[in-house]
């Protein structure tokens, strides 16, 4: 099973668009303070959208999806509507 996400820090205002197969581990990673990716700079994040797949190409497939112009207001409109922005 793969999961495609979307995190969000309130914060800063940054969403991150992910695939993994074990979401709890992943935000525990993107949130813990040796993590010297993009994200370190933005935590505290929260996971604001999730979607599961049987197969890794789905998840991959959505996850472009997502990341693109239409799939970004997809997602800020989640963020809109959650937080009333």
């Amino acid at each position: 099973m793969f999961t495609v996400y979307a995190l969000y820090s309130e914060q800063h205002d940054k969403i991150y668009i992910g695939v993994t197969s074990d979401i709890e581990a992943r935000l525990t990673a993107h949130n813990h303070p040796s993590n010297k990716g993009w994200t370190k700079s933005y935590s505290h994040w929260i996971v604001l959208y999730t979607e599961t797949f049987e197969e890794k190409s789905e998840a991959l497939k959505r996850e472009k999806q997502l990341k693109s112009s239409k799939g970004r207001d997809y997602i800020r409109g989640i963020i809109f509507s959650k937080y009333k922005l």
